[in-house]
């Protein structure tokens, strides 16, 4: 799991260096989404996970944007800063999806790797075999 999500993380990079910062989020996501499926992915883009409380399906649906081979998803972002509430969010779709990894990736800046990738895990990250 971890080498995909460094093969991501290196889809993004290559994204960030065709493109550049300052673009919306919605290009970088139709950008990555290409550029995951042109290395050999399964790539579901605004992945829809059901909203469920105590059990109830409350029929509304949540999108995530990315969810690559069924494991991690990212979640793309555009923005000044990462704030915390970002971090928030992905943590609640990674337990809503039941998915062990994320990555939080904001193209907002000069370096990705630098000042842009927060990588998350949930419990279920610890409990695959090694």
């Amino acid at each position: 799991m971890n080498d995909i999500a460094y093969e991501i993380v290196g889809c993004a990079i290559e994204v960030h260096k065709e493109l550049g910062p300052g673009l919306l989020e919605s290009i970088y996501e139709k950008c990555l989404v290409e550029e995951l499926l042109a290395q050999g992915f399964k790539v579901e883009s605004q992945s829809s996970v059901p909203l469920t409380y105590k059990g109830k399906d409350l029929g509304f649906n949540l999108k995530m944007d990315i969810v690559v081979e069924d494991l991690i998803v990212v979640e793309l972002k555009s923005v000044e800063s990462i704030l915390p509430v970002f971090k928030a969010q992905l943590l609640t779709y990674l337990k809503l999806a039941n998915k062990p990894k994320g990555l939080l990736i904001n193209f907002n800046n000069e370096n990705i790797t630098k000042d842009g990738l927060v990588p998350l895990v949930t419990k279920a990250f610890s409990n695959l075999p090694k």
